[in-house]
């Protein structure tokens, strides 16, 4: 589901976009090329006036886009100053790691309560978060009125959670188990299938390998004595 009006591609262009533009900005360059925005962002300078075609403001014609100036209209956009509290279910490696990343703070993302349903867990603290039962997750949801929940579960348990996150309120699921939760129309997921994505490394590297042979240490050896 997308109701956003712009293209997820082209969000997190800008995301590339603005980190580009704050770096530039603070080290005293006043404007940047739509070339220089390209080539940060990894696409084309004809994709990057397109994306910047969602935002408020335009750049200056044979100037470029001023860095402080777009910097701030792009973290506006995208609300990237405004707080954005969020529920963590799953409590083992991967959530307490996803806890406990800094990174998040950088787009306005705190995660304030972990929930888990092993008995070993609940009680515990992960940094200076409490790990709390999952059944306790609808209620103090829409309590504090959150609106985002990351799944960090087994696939088993992945959609009694959603339906609980659900049930609370939740509006946004970043959802990192190998289940594809079903939930309602006004619900965005985000699934992040961390095994498809290894597979696909595994694969590059298995076609560079059928590429060409691995060497020896035989070969390496013979090419040191004929440089000798």
């Amino acid at each position: 589901m997308n109701n956003m009006g712009i293209p997820i591609p082209s969000l997190r262009r800008l995301l590339a976009y603005y980190r580009h533009l704050k770096s530039a900005s603070q080290k005293g360059l006043e404007f940047l090329s739509s070339g220089d925005l390209a080539l940060a962002a990894g696409t084309t300078p004809e994709q990057v006036r397109k994306d910047f075609s969602f935002l408020p403001s335009q750049g200056r014609s044979r100037v470029g886009y001023p860095t402080q100036k777009f910097a701030e209209i792009i973290e506006d956009y995208l609300g990237l100053m405004n707080d954005k509290e969020a529920v963590l279910v799953g409590a083992g490696n991967l959530g307490r790691a996803l806890a406990l990343y800094p990174g998040f703070e950088q787009v306005g993302l705190r995660i304030v309560v972990l929930f888990d349903n092993d008995p070993e867990k609940i009680g515990n603290k992960v940094g200076d978060l409490q790990v709390l039962p999952v059944d306790a997750l609808p209620s103090l949801v829409e309590r504090m009125l959150i609106r985002i929940g990351i799944i960090t579960t087994t696939a088993d348990a992945a959609q009694a959670v959603a339906d609980a996150m659900v049930a609370g309120g939740i509006k946004a699921i970043w959802n990192f188990s190998t289940l594809r939760p079903k939930v309602p129309d006004d619900v965005m997921v985000r699934n992040m299938d961390l095994s498809s994505e290894l597979i696909v490394l595994s694969h590059y590297i298995r076609s560079l390998g059928a590429q060409e042979p691995p060497k020896s240490l035989d070969d390496d050896l013979d090419r040191l004595e004929q440089a000798s």
